[in-house]
């Protein structure tokens, strides 16, 4: 079992989260997370991500009061972590790079689509029988949104895709941009991360696991246009594919839960197997091992429980909207 062993985040870690790179709609703007600090931070703990900075220009940065509200103790001793009190879901959108897609993809979707500019306008639509084809555009915008009806998805290489496409032309081919929710994206990773037939509860701490990984990288995202990318540098992201109905429970059941430490959210890493999380963690802090998780959830443990055996000194945090 590794113990902590990174230096504590600076406090209000997601005191702002990085702002659509596109003028959101009302009932698609971002807000902020704050967690709540620590005046006398311990010497050690988890990996935590520090804090997006608003001076450096890289990002306009958008604060709209939600908060995370942490559990009042961590578990020790082989105890569960407390688990906060449920609240109201929280509408948060991640920015993916589709890194696994070719340099030049197709596009489709199940429905009515609409490819669109910078500013909204409408520039070709469509319906599912006929592609799309936003490098014909390309020339004369910086920037494409590829949309459909909610009812519907998009698809590029063959997989499906919940949200939207921002397509940026790179310097090697096409760059896609899946902004969709970040419940949506937890849900995809679960699957693809650990066998969708496992214990419910090993799923459960995956979801936390990937949610808390995904909140980290918001604040301190990869590049100026994407958090994060979708391959396993980052986390296995795979769209619809690794979606089912168990992996859905895993991010419902878990809503908005995190993990938290000293005032920041844990960049909750994991592997494999623990024999993985010794070579490639061990110096890092805590880590989680997915068949170690599954071992405990077989043994009656529950998701709270397991991840206090994987990331010691951490507590659970909900983020909410319009918390006080």
């Amino acid at each position: 079992m590794l113990r902590p062993s990174t230096s504590p985040a600076d406090a209000d870690l997601l005191d702002s989260l990085i702002a659509s790179p596109r003028p959101p709609t009302p009932e698609q703007q971002p807000g902020a997370a704050t967690i709540g600090t620590s005046a006398n931070p311990a010497p050690s703990g988890p990996p935590v991500a520090s804090a997006a900075s608003s001076a450096d220009g890289a990002s306009a940065l958008i604060s709209s009061g939600l908060r995370a509200h942490r559990a009042a103790a961590s578990g020790a001793g082989g105890a569960g972590l407390v688990e906060p009190e449920s609240g109201p879901s929280l509408g948060l959108e991640i920015r993916v790079a589709l890194l696994k897609l070719p340099r030049h993809p197709d596009f489709a979707a199940t429905g009515p689509w609409r490819l669109e500019d910078r500013n909204g306008r409408i520039l070709s639509q469509g319906s599912a029988a006929v592609a799309p084809d936003p490098a014909a555009y390309l020339d004369q915008e910086s920037e494409l949104w590829l949309e459909t009806g909610a009812a519907h998805q998009l698809i590029s290489a063959g997989r499906r895709y919940e949200g939207r496409f921002r397509i940026l032309r790179g310097s090697n081919g096409l760059q896609v941009i899946n902004h969709l929710p970040l419940e949506s994206y937890v849900s995809s990773v679960v699957g693809g991360e650990m066998p969708t037939g496992w214990n419910r509860e090993a799923l459960r701490a995956q979801a936390v696991a990937a949610r808390s990984y995904a909140l980290a990288h918001m604040a301190r995202p990869a590049d100026s246009h994407w958090h994060l990318g979708d391959t396993t540098r980052w986390q296995n992201y795979e769209g619809l594919s690794s979606v089912t109905a168990s992996t859905r429970d895993a991010t419902s059941s878990t809503s908005g839960v995190i993990l938290s430490y000293q005032g920041g959210i844990v960049e909750s890493l994991y592997a494999a197997t623990q024999q993985i999380v010794e070579e490639a963690h061990g110096n890092l802090g805590a880590s989680m091992s997915q068949t170690g998780a599954q071992e405990l959830a077989q043994q009656g443990l529950r998701y709270n429980e397991i991840l206090a055996r994987y990331y010691q000194g951490a507590s659970l945090a909900r983020l909410q909207a319009g918390a006080s």
